[in-house]
């Protein structure tokens, strides 16, 4: 059996993985729009967080198995449709995450100094779409909305020393701005209580050590929920007393106010807050600042409602980035797409209504979860797979033709495939980027340079 698997992230890696060792002769072709593979292992995962992106070893053997092949530079959807792939195939994987951010809704949200996380992390990581983002560093204050791992992460690359920035794989660019960034507060704004916030205790105590920086946590949030977090789950206890533990320490930054120094960088958590307007500047050309609503809990724990109370807030600030999560798209008109909920219906990863077709990753479930999360929604997708092969479900008397077919699709309309050794040539241009300057590598930011490197 033929099975081609649409994007290179930790989804579709994955779900090639398992069909490959459960399955002694499947064959398995992997797709991606960008010349590079690992989707948010190279883009998403913080420049500081090498230890996460070791799965991409894992990748990589699974990218060398002589029953795996790697087209990279190939937008499925647009030089090559889902319904060719599916002639070329016996099953079709979909596999290509959330390309897109959900929008605030609300005015000023198109102001400069508005940025969605998404693009925020693409910059700093290397994605090619957000290389012209040049964020405006020149306030001191910065707020991110929302409460989950991402937001932190940008807190963190916002406030770090640079000389710990400058050891990771973060773009030169990026790092060039920081050098000269102005931030020196950061606050992270919820609609909910310090009970529903997203982001796991790793990243909390990360971000409480950071050097040169101190937490600012108002002790009124965090009354009585000693009581109110006993019934919760260890890693919700555990999070919120370390949350109260912050609020509560004193500050031992007066001995550094007696010796003269200056105040350090600061972070804190705004709880019950929800955005109504990024407030313009006088001339209306900037975001000076946010207007929020105070909320109310309506219910409890994770399925707790905010509720605007009515009253507002304004805060200044230069920089708002918005962390409220990644959207999917459609890719293709052929396969049905769920916009309210932004997923492809699917039942154990088979897509509704149209047999051979599957989908695993985010555009499966949703944009949530960490890369563990993601790795055995994969495999329950791959599994639907190997069951479908061994039930006779999926047809595979018809010969399909596999990369062949789709080879000379390609070749009709000027499109020239990126092969796995291609990737390798520029993986170790990078590296030795990198070594040059004392890091693990330097990303080559512009996909026609990557081309250039191989020879395309």
């Amino acid at each position: 059996p033929r099975v081609c698997v649409v994007g290179s992230g930790p989804a579709g890696f994955y779900t090639a993985q398992h069909i490959l060792k459960h399955h002694s002769g499947a064959l398995v072709d992997i797709y991606e729009k960008l010349p590079v593979p690992f989707g948010l292992v190279r883009f998403g995962v913080a420049p500081d967080h090498p230890e996460v992106k070791n799965v991409i070893n894992t990748f990589t053997q699974t990218a060398h198995s002589e029953r795996c092949a790697y087209y990279g530079n190939v937008t499925v959807g647009r030089d090559v449709t889902v319904p060719e792939l599916q002639r070329a195939y016996h099953a079709v994987v979909l596999s290509y995450g959330a390309e897109d951010n959900r929008v605030l809704g609300i005015p000023g949200e198109n102001l400069p100094g508005v940025y969605s996380a998404r693009a925020f992390v693409g910059w700093y990581n290397g994605l090619p779409e957000n290389q012209d983002l040049k964020p405006d560093l020149s306030c001191e204050t910065a707020l991110i909305l929302g409460h989950g791992n991402v937001a932190l992460d940008i807190a963190r690359i916002l406030l770090s020393p640079l000389q710990l920035l400058r050891k990771t794989d973060i773009t030169d660019s990026s790092l060039a701005a920081l050098a000269c960034s102005k931030v020196k507060r950061v606050w992270l704004v919820g609609r909910r209580g310090p009970l529903q916030v997203a982001f796991t205790i790793k990243e909390l105590r990360e971000m409480i050590n950071l050097p040169g920086t101190r937490a600012v946590l108002d002790p009124a949030d965090f009354t009585g929920l000693e009581n109110a977090v006993k019934d919760s789950s260890r890693p919700r206890k555990r999070l919120t007393e370390l949350m109260i533990k912050t609020a509560l320490e004193k500050p031992v930054e007066m001995q550094a106010a007696v010796a003269g120094a200056a105040a350090p960088r600061e972070w804190g958590l705004k709880f019950q807050r929800s955005p109504q307007e990024v407030l313009p500047s006088a001339d209306g050309r900037r975001a000076r600042g946010i207007r929020m609503a105070l909320t109310r809990l309506e219910g409890s724990g994770d399925s707790a409602k905010a509720i605007p109370t009515g009253d507002v807030e304004e805060l200044e600030c230069g920089l708002v980035l918005s962390s409220i999560g990644y959207r999917s798209l459609p890719l293709d008109p052929a396969v049905p797409f769920d916009s309210q909920r932004g997923v492809i219906p699917n039942s154990s990863g088979r897509v509704e209504g149209v047999p051979g077709l599957y989908c695993s990753g985010w555009v499966k479930r949703g944009p949530t979860g960490v890369i563990i999360t993601t790795m055995n929604d994969s495999f329950d997708t791959a599994q639907s797979v190997l069951e479908d092969l061994q039930g006779g479900v999926l047809d595979i008397s018809p010969s399909r033709e596999g990369f062949g077919l789709v080879e000379s699709i390609l070749r009709s309309r000027g499109v020239r495939p990126v092969s796995f050794s291609d990737w390798e040539k520029i993986d170790a241009a990078e590296v030795a980027r990198g070594k040059a300057a004392g890091k693990p590598r330097e990303k080559i930011v512009d996909p026609a340079e990557m081309l250039r490197i191989i020879g395309h």
